[in-house]
């Protein structure tokens, strides 16, 4: 049986965050090829964990700048690895190239954090949401490392189109070496189960680690429920997320009815309650798991311009009323709340929006046969990507003796 080592940055937790959820859309699908999982991680245990032995992996825990890896590696002898956003590609990425050379190496970029990076820079002391990003600061030291990982690896799973697009036309990365894997969804049912007059209250959720989250609750509580609330003066606003800081905690009042509700163990069950999704991101990058979270539970939302970014590509199969104002935000949010006919018009899309965009037998059998077509051809792939090639050759030599100098430090 062949098997994928997946060198995570945290252990998934599908529960609190839509990266956590993709990763296990992304281990079923190797699964579904054949793959033995093996997932191991430098970060400590979370309280939120899956159960991995039910889902079929195997766990290890490793440790940074430690060759005690490389006798891991060589004995797991992996056919594929697949590093789980590139800061683990920097880490771990030459040590893998010299044990397993053969191994295929994947990144999955979660999302583009040069990209997020740049708009939550750009977003302090900065009302406005932040969607145009100029190259001057997408042109970090974040990109310049984050690109070079994408370079070194055989292919890297980008989640947006947007992201793609920007990959290959801003920063000339080869769509040979890029495959747009957005969320992977089977059996798609749109719960519709409760009605427009049964639902009630608005709701918003996201990690609160995430710092895109913890400032869309800023803005709700400081610009956006105020005028909701003027029109609405009976409505609640109920926000769920892991990990909730105790700055977090203290926006809770119940008079305004701002309820910081925190942790969730079914985050469906909420949505499916909720009448009206409230999404104002200033910032971010990826494709926002809240929205198609929201789009399954049949809850038409409100979102910027960065929360739809990727998702609504087919015309006319918006789940989203969307603004950067929050003026206009606030207005969309009332109506969509007191008008059974707009709130309709959005939630009878939800299903088709889910099935066109992010239908499981579509993208994980594209990517399956890019992988099988890149693993058959691989010294030609890399032949053809000699940037990656030089990279490899200059930044894993110093990469791999700072290592190496960390560990002898640490000895010492």
């Amino acid at each position: 049986m062949k098997t994928l080592l997946i060198i995570g940055y945290v252990w998934p937790e599908p529960n609190s965050s839509a990266a956590g959820a993709r990763m296990l859309q992304l281990i079923e699908c190797f699964q579904q090829d054949g793959y033995r999982i093996e997932y191991a991680s430098p970060a400590a245990l979370s309280e939120h964990a899956i159960d991995y032995q039910a889902v079929g992996i195997t766990t290890a825990n490793i440790e940074l700048n430690n060759s005690s890896f490389d006798e891991y590696l060589t004995q797991l002898n992996p056919d594929a690895v697949m590093f789980d956003r590139f800061m683990m590609e920097e880490q771990f990425g030459w040590r893998v190239e010299k044990h397993c050379p053969q191994a295929l190496r994947i990144l999955d970029s979660e999302d583009l954090h040069c990209l997020r990076f740049a708009r939550q820079a750009l977003a302090k002391n900065n009302h406005h949401v932040i969607k145009e990003v100029p190259n001057s600061a997408l042109f970090s030291d974040h990109a310049k490392r984050e690109i070079a990982a994408i370079y070194r690896c055989d292919l890297t799973l980008t989640i947006s189109q947007y992201e793609m697009d920007l990959l290959q036309n801003t920063f000339n990365v080869p769509a040979s070496i890029l495959q747009y894997v957005p969320f992977m969804l089977k059996d798609v049912q749109v719960n519709t189960d409760l009605s427009f007059h049964t639902r009630q209250h608005f709701v918003s959720i996201g990690n609160f680690r995430h710092e895109p989250n913890w400032d869309a609750v800023l803005q709700l509580k400081q610009h956006i429920w105020p005028l909701i609330r003027k029109q609405l003066p009976q409505a609640q606003l109920h926000i769920f997320g892991a990990y909730p800081p105790k700055k977090a905690t203290q926006l809770h009042n119940e008079k305004q009815g701002f309820l910081i509700k925190g942790w969730c163990e079914d985050a469906f069950k909420e949505l499916s309650q909720a009448r009206v999704l409230l999404a104002p991101l200033r910032f971010g990058a990826g494709l926002k798991g809240k929205m198609i979270d929201a789009a399954q539970c049949g809850l038409p939302a409100v979102t910027t311009s960065i929360g739809a970014e990727g998702l609504f590509a087919h015309e006319g199969l918006i789940t989203a009323h969307v603004s950067d104002n929050f003026d206009e935000f606030s207005s969309y949010a009332v109506d969509l709340y007191n008008n059974e006919h707009s709130w309709l018009s959005l939630q009878n899309q939800c299903e088709s929006f889910l099935n066109t965009g992010f239908a499981w037998e579509i993208y994980s059998a594209q990517l399956i046969e890019r992988l099988h077509d890149i693993k058959n051809n691989l010294e030609t792939h890399r032949l053809n990507n000699f940037t990656g090639s030089m990279l490899r050759h200059h930044t894993m030599k110093s990469t791999q003796y700072m290592a190496q100098w960390i560990e002898a430090k640490n000895k010492v």
